[in-house]
Formats: C-alpha cells, structure tokens, sequence
C-alpha cells in the first residue's frame, strides 16, 4: 500500500514576494487546453497585481529550464497573456477545483505536442525581470484537448484474421518500440523490437503477424518524467493486457476468439434473467475462500477459477441458496492484481496442523500467517484491468498465458449454471503503484496523466493507494473499455464498484452507456439488463462534489445505478466502520439493554427506512419524535439518512468482507454469557432488516453459517487461516487466534477473553440451524412480491409503520404492513414484526389481525420458535428476538 503523504505536502504556496528557488518540482499550474492554463491566485504574495506581471511559458527537450537564466536560452519559450476574464466558465465548471485560478492564454505558435513531450515550467516576474515565481505544470487537461479522438481508438491487441494490431496510448513519449518474445523463449532474454508508428490521437501502432499469437510482449517507452526530471526508457507490460506471463512479467498475445478457449459449461449456460434489479439477492464471495478447505473439490483445483466448475459441497450449498432465492454472486476482484505471489513454489503456507493445536486465544497463529504468506489477499491493489488474477490459475501453464481465459469462463459458465448471476467487483479508484515503480504501468507510459494529483502535483492517496483520475478522458475510457471486455469476453452479469463516490457521476453513466448497447445477437450479452453499484461514500479530495459531481449516494437518481447503505448496516449492527466495535445496535443486543435511551429509538427509526428502501421522501411516524418525518430529513451522521429516489439505488447489508462478520460482530457486543441459541436467532434477526427490505440486499459469503474470521476486522492478507469458510458446516472459524496484530492490536485485550471462550463457538447443529434459518428469509424475499415493490411511488403508499411512535411502540420492535392491491394474488397484504427484544411480545396494532396467519415458509420452515407466532385480536404474538411475517388471504 501506498503511503498516506503529509498534509503538509499539499501546502504549495508560500506567498514569498520573490522565489529564490525556481521550485520547479512543484506543479502549480494547469494547462487546461491548447491556449489556456490555470494559474493559482493565492500563488502570488498581496500586492501583486497579476495584470502587471509577465508570464513566461516554458519548454524543454533536453536542457534543464532555469527561469531566472537571462535570454537567450536553449529552450523554448513564449509570453502567456493575461486573461482578466478569468477561466471560461465551461472550462471551470469540468474542473471545480480551480474555478477560482487564473488564466493565461497560450500563443497559437507554442508547439504544444512537442512541448508535452518534455520538460515544461511557467515563471512570473516583474517587469524589471525579477523572478516571483515558477513552477511547473499539471497536463492531462490539455492532453485530452488535444488527443480526444483516442476515446474512440481500440487500444491493446486488435485482431482480425488471427493478426493483430498493436496500439499504446502514449502522446507524451518520444519513441515506443514493441519488444517481443516467442512464447518458448527465455523471458530474461533480450526481447525482439519492433518500431511503433505515432498517430495522430496520440497512440502508437504497430500491425503484427499471425505468427505472433501466443508471444509474450512489452511495450518500451522513452518518455520524460516530471517527477524525475529526466528522460526515461521503461519497458512496460501492456494496460490492455489480456493474458499474461506468470507474475505479469510480461503480457501475452491471446485472441480471445480463439474456440479452444471457450469451455462447453460456458457456452450452454446462458445468464440466468432477472426481471428487475430490486430482485436481487447477492453473495459477495472470495474465488479462494470458495475451495480452498473443500475437501470435496480436488486438491490441485482447490483456491482457483476451476473450483467453480466441479460438483462440490461448495457448488452444492449454492445451488441451494439459488433455489431459495440468492440471485447473484459477487465476486471480490478477479482482475490481475499486485498483491499475491502467483507461482505456488514460492509461496510458504504455515503448516495448518500447527496452528489448530495453538489455544483459541494465542497471538502465534496471526505471527506464523503474517511471516508465511500463502498467497492470499483480497485483490484490491489493481494491476491490469482486463486480465484474469493469474494465482486463480489451476496451473502454471495456464496462469503463464491463455488458460486464465478458458478458466475464468468456466467459473462464470458454473455459476451460470447454477441459476446465479456473475457480478465482478472492479476497482478504478486506485492502481497499486504509481511513478517509476516496478509494478506501475500507466504512470510509466503516460506520466502524470491517469493519477488524481494536489495542489502541488503529487499523486493523492485518499483510496489508501495512488488515486486514478478517472475524469480524465483515457482513465475513464479505460474504465469502460474495460466493463465492456468482461461482458463481451466473459459474460458477467454486473459490476461493483470500489471507493465508487471517487469516480464522478459521468464516470458510471458512461459505463452505463456503453453497456446499454450491448446486446445477445451481436455481444453475447444482454447490456441492459447488467446491474451496476457500489460503495457511494463521500471523502478525500473529491467529497462534496470538489471536482465533479460524485457518483454517491443521493447522486445517482434515476440511474438505476445503486450504492451500499451504511444507515440500516449502523443501525442493525450498531455504531459505525470505525467506531468502537462494542457499540450495539437494533439487531446486536441494543434492545435489552436497561435503560435503552433514546439510542434505541433513532436506530429503529433507521430500520424502518432502510425497510422502506432508504427513499428520501418516504414518509414515516418517527419511532424517536412520534412526528411524521421524511427519510430525507431522518438524521444519520449530520445528514440525512434518506437518499434514493428508487429502491433500486440502494443496496442493503449488515455485514460485508469489510469490518468484522455479523457472527463476530455480535461475539463483540453482546454480552459473553449470552447463549448460543439467541446468537443464532439474533443473526436471523440482522440478515432480516436487510433480506425483507424494499431494495436489493447482500450477504455477506458465510453469514448464513455464521462464519466467523476469528474477530478480524480486515482479513485482506490474513491469508486461508483467518478467511476459513467451511460449507460441510463443521467449523465457522471462531477460536483461531487472535486476529493479526497489524489492525486489531489494540482491541486485543478485548477480543482474547471471547475467544478463549468454548461456549462462543457454535456447533454444527448451530450453523445449520443458522443456515436454515437464513435459506426461509431468502424464501420469504422471493415468494413475495410485496417485499420488492420497485417503485418509490408504490412504496410510499403500500408500506407503513402503525405503531412506529404511537403509544403502542414496544421498544425494540418494528411492525412493518405492507398492502398493494394486484402485487400479490394470494393475499392482500402482510404485516413483518421485528422483534429484537430478548422478550416475547404481544405487540398491538391499530387495525384488525383475525385474518392473518404465519407465512407459508416460515409455517413449514426449520424454526421451530417462529412457529408459535400467532395473530390475536388485534395484535401479534412474537417470541423474542425473532422476526415474523403474517400475510392476509386476498
């Protein structure tokens, strides 16, 4: 991971009256477009009057620039005039951030192509010729002025005919060559060149030979770097990488068309359909956490894509799910990334045997993971966008070129078949490294371009990674040529993004586009119906919209386009991502707390919205305040917690690979005596505020085995130990040690009582009772229409809350009715009470309950305690914690 970089790094004005030092390292100014750049007002000391000023632009291909060197100089420079108009306001409104900068207007004799392919500077002095200040230049703005025709340029490898065409993205480099390595070859030898032509869009091309299939390949690049000063030649792996060496060494010449590369299980299983995007159930999954303790996948495929392809325990509890009603999974990232040691020789997995016979509570097993890494990480360190992770591969060879392909088709073939959609979970908002690192590429090719930089020119890292500027033209356009690959190529069925409130409004609905124009006769894929989301949260140096309209949450109306909810997540689970885990919420013990205080009630109040879809105008009885409140003005975090126009703009969860488990969250907040039986139905009770909602939900891959990840709140390189998923339903994990010092230390003293604890670790009766449990809420969400009703218009006049706020709110409790005339034929409506009291409730109702009975599944289902619910007069009897649905024949 990147370094977080000082805050005060981004302090580059120092408002001196004369610069002493050029500081050219610095990056002051924007070169906009072809005549304009963006200079910073504040840059200048008070008193200086910038319309008495002379602005100097300067530019170099070889001979350092020094701006207080007398004329004549071997370089080339030209007078920048002074726009006293300021920016145009089309220009500031694409880049906010500087709406305020001044302008300088370039002379139309500056040769801004050959400019940009070196070093450029701008120098302010006074008449006199003293030097104020100087600085040098940020540029992808002018870059996509120039070469916007490269948005609709295909890049990386073209084929037609079995030959292909090769084209690189490169307006700033001097030279690009193609070195080539037949696929037999030593890697470590000298590669062949082969000259690429420039074009005028600013790619380089270069038409190859059939011959070529199956070669390895780089691209060598001699281009000048601001960052170093210099001019450099990288030898760098393609960005449009397809396929590629063992550890990406190298990319590989693949045709994708290629029948050898298209398995029989993919081509026969089309994507299941899905009616509307509300319908959606989704289990976010880890392709190694899948198999890799499977007993009943062979060894040798256990941990990759052909897992998916076997017939497992694994494939057979998703089976199951699908047939309850799971819809979709959701994969952690697939794409190549930085972060795993892709050849099993050089991995040193600790021995599993030891670490079982260490204590529940010992700090050894995280020591031995953390020293022994085996290959695992979650993947968000992107490396190439448009390539399979090569350490899935079940082999070398097949991790060293093609067979990615072939395999990851065939996982999405086995899911396909399974009756389950494939939504992939892409991460644009960062790359892994930036700069002249060894596993950067795109900053080698063009630098400065597709990283999001401050004030002062350095990368920001708000993501935890080098941040990608994706409102520049060629990120986004890789961006969505790279959505576009994995539907055509693999024939997923969505995506989900990462950090999605870094990319900007325009981002996703470009993407949308794009999609939008797919179809099964020419694609293979049907585009409109693929789902897009993500997480829309708000933060670093683009929240509150600061250099574009965010793609988060309350921003994407009408977009189809969804964003995980934190409000129902805080609610259920109590406090937030990082606040003190032990805080409860609605569904972790908070309603037996005495006294419950007003904490309570505002969760409850989150609920009940999160139920309703979390839509902004929906309409309530305040549980908190017993006034009609609208979702938009419920508080949540200083804003307001509704935020959707559509149900279809949310997606509801209670726990996710983020933070811990629910299974762990609930070891942490509820009382240690607790027993197991209420820990079970209590985390029925969470995945229910979320199942039985009006909006798609996920679950988390486990939750409904309460799978536990041994109280680890961040299991990204935790490696198998602490990811353990058992789908025979034997063992959840909890008890394997303390979890790695690195980000749970402090709460160790916490953590290790509750882990020393035989009685906190379920039995196998436990998790299947658990995992039944959870199979009939999936039902309930399927069965019933009225649980996924689509529009904001029908939600606010089916669903309401009659006792929320009235003097018939029993604390802990949620009554939910919902009636929508031709939504459900066999009834005419049903009530869902919530109650997450450790009490039975008779809760009252303000209407008539003698024509309710328990719902058909739950009726017939596995919990034999919902089995005693029952509707009174005029109320509904409900064990505790326990949720139960009452439906009304029609």
């Amino acid at each position: 991971m990147a370094p977080v970089p000082d805050p005060a790094a981004r302090v580059c004005h120092n408002r001196r009256v004369y610069a002493d030092v050029p500081e050219l390292e610095v990056a002051r100014g924007h070169w906009l477009r072809r005549d304009l750049i963006a200079w910073p007002v504040d840059d200048l000391a008070p008193g200086l009057d910038p319309r008495g000023l002379d602005w100097v632009l300067h530019w170099s291909g070889a001979e350092p620039i020094d701006p207080r060197e007398p004329a004549p100089v071997p370089w080339g420079t030209a007078a920048l005039r002074f726009d006293a108009g300021g920016l145009p306001a089309a220009v500031a409104a694409t880049v906010p951030h500087l709406a305020g900068h001044l302008a300088l207007r370039v002379p139309p004799e500056v040769p801004a192509g050959e400019a940009l392919r070196g070093q450029l500077a701008v120098s302010v002095h006074l008449p006199s010729g003293r030097l104020v200040r100087a600085g040098s230049l940020q540029v992808p703005g002018v870059l996509d002025d120039l070469y916007a025709a490269a948005a609709d340029t295909v890049l990386g490898a073209e084929w037609a005919d079995g030959v292909p065409t090769l084209r690189l993205w490169a307006p700033t480099a001097r030279r690009v060559r193609l070195l080539l390595w037949p696929a037999e070859a030593d890697p470590h030898s000298v590669g062949r060149p082969v000259e690429m032509a420039p074009r005028p869009d600013g790619a380089w091309e270069v038409a190859g030979e059939a011959g070529w299939l199956g070669s390895r390949y780089r691209y060598e690049v001699t281009v000048y770097t601001p960052h170093h000063g210099r001019v450099v030649t990288n030898q760098v792996t393609d960005p449009y990488s397809v396929a590629l060496t063992v550890n990406s060494t190298h990319s590989v010449l693949v045709d994708p068309a290629d029948p050898g590369l298209a398995p029989a299980s993919w081509l026969a299983s089309p994507s299941p359909p899905l009616a509307h995007p509300v319908d959606q159930a989704i289990y976010e999954l880890h392709v190694r956490d899948f198999s890799v303790h499977d007993p009943t996948v062979p060894e040798e495929l256990r941990g990759s894509f052909l897992a998916f392809g076997e017939d497992s325990a694994g494939m057979a509890h998703l089976r199951g799910l699908a047939r309850a009603g799971l819809t979709t999974v959701q994969l952690l990232p697939v794409f190549d990334n930085a972060a795993v040691e892709e050849h099993p020789g050089q991995r040193t997995p600790p021995d599993a045997g030891e670490l079982r016979r260490l204590p529940p509570d010992s700090d050894q097993q995280q020591r031995r993971v953390g020293a022994d890494p085996d290959g695992y990480n979650w993947g968000y360190e992107p490396w190439h966008y448009l390539a399979p992770e090569g350490s899935y591969a079940a082999s070398l060879q097949a991790a060293g070129g093609a067979g990615r392909i072939a395999e990851f088709r065939t996982l999405v073939g086995g899911l396909h078949r399974a009756g389950l959609r494939v939504v992939l979970d892409m991460v644009f908002n960062h790359t892994a490294s930036a700069g002249q690192d060894n596993k950067s590429v795109l900053d080698r090719i063009v630098p400065g371009y597709y990283h999001r930089l401050t004030a002062c020119g350095r990368v920001e890292t708000s993501t935890c990674c080098p941040n990608v500027a994706t409102e520049h033209l060629m990120a986004q356009k890789l961006m969505v040529d790279a959505c576009l690959w994995w539907a055509r190529q693999y024939r997923v069925d969505g995506y989900r993004f990462d950090l999605m409130g870094h990319h900007s409004r325009a981002n996703l609905l470009a993407v949308r586009s794009a999609l939008d124009h797919l179809t099964l006769e020419r694609d293979g894929v049907d585009g409109p119906s693929m789902t897009l989301y993500g997480e829309g949260w708000n933060f670093g140096e683009v929240a509150g919209n600061a250099r574009f309209v965010q793609a988060s949450q309350g921003q994407l109306g009408g977009t189809s386009i969804a964003t995980f909810s934190d409000r129902l997540r805080d609610a259920v689970r109590g406090g937030g991502a990082f606040e003190d885990p032990r805080v409860q919420g609605f569904g972790t013990g908070l309603a037996d707390q005495q006294p419950t205080g007003g904490a309570l009630l505002a969760a409850t109040d989150l609920v009940q919205l999160g139920l309703a879809g979390t839509l902004r105008r929906f309409g309530f009885r305040s549980a908190a305040t017993g006034q009609q409140v609208a979702g938009e003005w419920l508080p949540y975090n200083g804003t307001g917690a509704g935020y959707a126009d559509q149900p279809d703009e949310v997606i509801s969860y209670v726990d996710a690979h983020d933070n811990e488990t629910l299974f762990d969250a609930l070891a942490i907040k509820l009382p240690q005596a607790t027993p197991m039986a209420e820990r079970v139905r209590l985390n029925t009770l969470a995945l229910a505020c979320a199942t039985l909602g009006q909006s798609p939900v996920m679950w988390h891959a486990g939750t409904d085995l309460l799978r536990s990840k041994s109280l680890d709140r961040n299991s990204y390189r935790s490696g198998d130990w602490f990811n353990y998923l058992d789908f025979s339903m034997t063992d959840n994990g909890f008890g394997a040690g303390l979890p790695p010092e690195s980000d749970n230390g402090p709460s160790w003293p916490i953590l290790a009582p509750l882990l020393a604890d035989p009685a906190l670790k379920p039995s196998p009766a436990d998790i299947a009772l658990a995992h039944a449990m959870a199979l009939d809420l999936l039902r309930l969400r399927a069965s019933t229409p009225l649980f996924r009703l689509r529009e904001a218009a029908v939600i606010a006049d089916a669903v309401d809350f009659p006792v929320s706020g009235t003097w018939q709110q029993v604390p802990g409790v949620v009554v939910m009715r919902i009636a929508e005339p031709g939504a459900e034929p066999r009834w005419s409506g049903l009530v869902a009470v919530f109650n997450a009291t450790r009490r039975e409730v008779r809760q009252p109702v303000p209407f008539a309950t003698g024509g309710y009975r328990l719902h058909p599944v739950q009726a017939a289902g596995e919990d034999a305690v919902v089995r005693r619910c029952a509707a009174g007069e005029a109320e509904f009897v409900v064990p505790g914690h326990t949720v139960a649905v009452f439906v009304e024949p029609a």
